[in-house]
């Protein structure tokens, strides 16, 4: 039995979503997943849940306003007393569906903007919903839910970091997330054309820091470093099956959104059995968590319990072995990876590949 106890439950309910953005953490084989769990299983995971000692749920996708049960679903995360976070693009989403989230447990909202005008979101989305993101952003405020605006920040959006303050200080949101993307899934097929240099991260960064300043006790502003702009890697998802665990939209539960794309784990399904049996006593989990497994330089780091080696996913996909240690480490052998993508940040490498199954159904 696992000592470590999660405390949040990270509820992708849904792959489908109206946006392509070119960043996306969905698979990329997102055609293999269109098999979602029905009602009753959501319903019976988040009880699961409240077992295990989580006290929060995000209800997460692709665009989780895309299931039509999303009510029904929020109703169970409040009679088991979770705080409830909405994840959104807010597309397709009315004000009327909005108050009945609101009476159903919805507790706070994160909305996402893609860039600040409709033709510059519209070249990261694939659409342009930006009127309607700012309509969603204040129902938000005239039904006084707590607002997040997420932003994700690449080379296209970077020099816009100061408009992306200012929009969410208009939007009366009490916290503006500036996160640089994480290369993996289609924001890896795509890093070419969105990695930033250096010096468009500092100018953002010093920006960011700027504003912080000016706005403490008014409104939050954090700036996430990219992991290839790092010395020493994050603690990806706070290490891996110690505080989170991600239920994909067909069942699975992992540590983290993009752990089923590393060979040679099995993931359970939670079709077939438990939450709390898959936590606790699947491989798959165990495989990665603590430091028993960690190589070197990781062993004897005197950060090993503060980063846990990093990401599993991004040495998998960079290095191509999951056990190594996260390649954005400075102590890395594999390092170099890293560097070289650094080196080669081109001005106008090509053309975006967009991510797909976007309808909604």
């Amino acid at each position: 039995m696992s000592g470590e106890r999660p405390y949040t439950l990270v509820a992708e309910l849904t792959y489908r979503c109206p946006l392509s953005c070119v960043y996306c953490s969905n698979p990329i084989d997102l055609e293999r997943h269109r098999d979602e769990l029905d009602t009753e299983s959501w319903v019976r995971i988040i009880g699961e849940a409240e077992t295990l000692g989580i006290v929060q749920l995000n209800l997460t996708g692709g665009e989780p306003l895309a299931r039509s049960d999303l009510e029904t679903i929020t109703r169970a995360a409040r009679r088991h007393q979770m705080y409830t976070n909405l994840i959104t693009s807010g597309v397709p989403l009315t004000r009327e569906r909005l108050e009945v989230l609101k009476e159903s447990g919805i507790d706070a909202v994160q909305l996402s903007l893609q860039d600040t005008t409709p033709a510059l979101a519209q070249r990261i989305a694939g659409i342009d919903r930006f009127g309607a993101k700012l309509d969603v952003a204040r129902w938000i405020a005239e039904l006084e839910l707590p607002l997040t605006v997420n932003v994700v920040l690449h080379r296209e959006n970077l020099d816009r970091v100061g408009e992306f303050i200012a929009w969410s200080e208009r939007l009366g949101a009490e916290r503006v997330e500036l996160a640089n993307t994480q290369y993996l899934g289609w924001a890896l097929a795509n890093r070419d054309r969105l990695l930033p240099a250096r010096a468009q991260l500092d100018r953002a960064r010093k920006i960011a820091d700027e504003a912080r300043e000016r706005l403490r006790g008014k409104m939050e502003v954090l700036f996430v470093l990219p992991d290839y702009y790092s010395d020493r890697p994050k603690a990806c998802m706070d290490g891996w099956a110690r505080r989170f665990v991600v239920v994909s939209p067909d069942g699975l539960a992992l540590p983290c959104h993009a752990a089923h794309t590393i060979p040679g784990l099995e993931f359970p399904s939670l079709r077939e059995q438990s939450l709390h049996r898959a936590w606790h006593e699947a491989d798959a989990f165990r495989r990665f968590r603590g430091e028993d497994w960690m190589p070197e330089p990781c062993r004897s780091c005197d950060r090993r319990s503060i980063d846990f080696g990093g990401c599993r996913c991004q040495a998998y996909h960079l290095a191509g072995d999951a056990a190594l240690t996260d390649p954005a480490c400075v102590l890395s052998p594999h390092h170099d990876i890293i560097e070289k993508a650094r080196a080669t940040v081109a001005e106008t490498p090509g053309s975006f590949r967009y991510r797909t199954l976007r309808v909604l159904r």
